[in-house]
């Protein structure tokens, strides 16, 4: 089964990091880089997950995933917070924002797509 991925990340080298892995394994990628035009992409578009950064300019992390969780449509589609953070407060904050997992920056490509399988398979 072929996934269709959102992935949202103000940075260039990360997303194109993402469009490496995720292409390879079969998935259908739509790139955003912040939260506001994640939430644009969005529009239309019915993601199997959502791979989502949390420090980025206009809409941090935890506003696009609340923003997301607010509408009908995507309230159960998965969201993996992709970060460079790590702090336990930082998760917990991202749970409670609607976050379904939590992955560290550098990321294996091998697990994210295991990760993203798990999730929306």
């Amino acid at each position: 089964m072929s996934l269709k991925v959102l992935a949202v990340d103000d940075s260039r080298t990360i997303r194109d990091m993402l469009k490496l892995a995720l292409l390879d394994a079969g998935m259908e990628l739509h790139v955003a880089e912040d939260g506001v035009h994640g939430l644009e992409v969005l529009e239309g578009l019915e993601p199997d997950a959502i791979i989502s950064d949390i420090n980025m300019p206009r809409l941090d992390g935890f506003g696009f995933i609340e923003a997301v969780r607010r509408q009908e449509q995507h309230r159960a589609t998965p969201i993996l917070v992709l970060t460079t953070e790590s702090a336990p407060e930082l998760k917990a904050r991202a749970r409670a924002a609607g976050a379904s997992g939590w992955i560290v920056k550098p990321f294996d490509p091998p697990k994210l797509v295991k990760a993203l399988h798990m999730v929306a398979g």
